[in-house]
């Protein structure tokens, strides 16, 4: 399984069966029309994060809680809130688990909280956990680092944080990695990984923001 980042909150997970994208931003936010996929996930029906139209190849929408298969890839969406007041300031917040090639990844979308208890339950154990950690509309540093200690995943990537050409008006990615009290990662241009070569210990991996 390859996994690439294309800016905010928008990845392309390519497995041996099929390509997601999740969260596609609208074309302002850089991300290349046509971009094709089987799968496409939607967290919320903001701009930067529901361009669905942007993706080709007829893919399968998700856009909001259940279960969901398609092309071998399993999919379950769990509602969370994209705030700390249960959904009262900015709505509801879909939180995925994907589960290709015998791994589990999770995409936390805009969360805005900690996870409750039943939501962590119900995630079960998330191998590649991708989680927003820059505030603004979604959990800052410290309830990234928070969440992460919860969920426990074997492959922690950041995302949504400060990007000089997509938003500035957000905490960088440095502040992260500082609560985290990881060492400086130099980013990478994709994860590759299989089920063997899963990391025994958490690995913090920063992904290089690709143009398609």
């Amino acid at each position: 399984m390859d996994i690439t980042w294309l800016g905010h909150s928008c990845f392309r997970i390519r497995s041996r069966d099929a390509i997601v994208i999740t969260d596609p931003p609208a074309k302002e936010w850089g991300l290349p029309n046509q971009l094709p996929a089987d799968i496409v996930t939607v967290s919320h029906p903001h701009a930067g994060h529901s361009n669905a139209a942007a993706v080709s190849g007829a893919p399968l929408v998700v856009r909001g809680p259940g279960e969901y298969e398609s092309k071998e890839v399993l999919i379950l969406g769990l509602t969370t809130f994209h705030d700390a007041m249960r959904g009262a300031e900015r709505g509801k917040n879909t939180v995925y688990v994907m589960e290709l090639e015998g791994m589990s990844v999770c995409h936390l979308g805009d969360l805005g909280d900690v996870p409750s208890a039943d939501v962590l339950e119900a995630l079960g154990n998330v191998d590649v956990l991708l989680i927003p950690v820059g505030g603004g509309s979604t959990i800052n540093a410290s309830k990234a680092v928070e969440t992460i200690s919860l969920i426990d995943p074997r492959v922690v990537i950041p995302m949504h944080y400060q990007d000089e050409q997509l938003r500035t008006d957000l905490e960088p990615l440095e502040r992260f990695l500082r609560e985290l009290g990881a060492p400086e990662i130099a980013p990478v241009q994709r994860l590759s990984v299989t089920r063997s070569t899963l990391p025994q210990d958490r690995q913090v991996v920063v992904l290089e923001r690709r143009r398609g």
